[in-house]
């Protein structure tokens, strides 16, 4: 949005507010709003603020940038509400973005109708049925499968893998995948661990293919950490220890 069309968006406020829009505040308000696109929708957020009554009835309203911002994406997501893309069979990565992103888009922004039907829940056989079914032999899906049935169970796993480190369990404290590393000490507020900023070295081994050091060596290479900090320790505590002042008497 440049400065005359937020000049423009200014004149439309003021029917609602009367306020006397200047060059100064149009540049201002061009300022706040550049990523934003002086359209309808952009039109339709000062309309929508408006008709808003506010908290407080003694309060006057008066629109600013970041209503327009806010009130805008609204009345746009709105229009997704019932979106669901349709893969198209054997499509790549590239494809698949570029066409969620394109019809996100054209949604969005009112160039095609928005979805009006909502997908119908399909509810499950009723209770009567069930128990007709179970009387004559059949157990359905009342079994729970147990820990020797590994092979179905790995067929459910989703294929799909997040990048990186997250994309791995990790073997260090057993963070699961798409979660982050935690601490091995618990604390009030997490009870299972602190989660870390940064995944440990093990899941980024994982991650990257490398192998996984032996326990002799994670042995050895947390003795070395352990040997550094008491040094730097060592260091800190000689740098702040001040000597003791000497008294010295006075000859009488």
């Amino acid at each position: 949005m440049n400065a005359d069309e937020a000049a423009a968006l200014l004149g439309h406020a003021a029917g609602f507010d009367n306020r006397q829009p200047s060059v100064a505040a149009a540049q201002a308000w061009a300022a706040a709003l550049p990523d934003v696109p002086f359209d309808q929708d952009a039109r339709d957020a000062v309309a929508t603020y408006y008709t808003t009554p506010p908290q407080n009835p003694n309060e006057r309203l008066w629109i600013l940038p970041h209503h327009v911002r806010t009130l805008r994406t609204k009345i746009r997501s709105a229009r997704l509400e019932n979106f669901q893309y349709e893969p198209l069979p054997d499509e790549t990565v590239a494809e698949y973005l570029a066409r969620y992103r394109g019809q996100v888009q054209a949604i969005a922004s009112g160039r095609i109708a928005a979805p009006t039907g909502r997908s119908a829940l399909e509810g499950g056989p009723s209770r009567e049925f069930m128990a007709e079914l179970e009387a004559r032999g059949w157990e359905g899906n009342r079994e729970v499968p147990g820990d020797e049935d590994d092979e179905p169970a790995a067929e459910l796993v989703d294929t799909v893998r997040r990048s990186g480190p997250l994309g791995v369990v990790c073997p260090m404290c057993a963070a699961e995948i798409g979660f982050p590393c935690k601490s091995s000490h618990a604390t009030k507020k997490h009870p299972l661990g602190r989660p870390l900023a940064k995944p440990h070295t093990a899941r980024i081994r994982a991650a990257s293919g490398e192998a996984q050091q032996t326990p002799e060596e994670r042995a050895a290479e947390e003795a070395r950490i352990r040997a550094a900090s008491a040094r730097a320790l060592a260091r800190m505590q000689a740098d702040n220890q001040i000597p003791d002042a000497e008294i010295v008497e006075e000859a009488s």
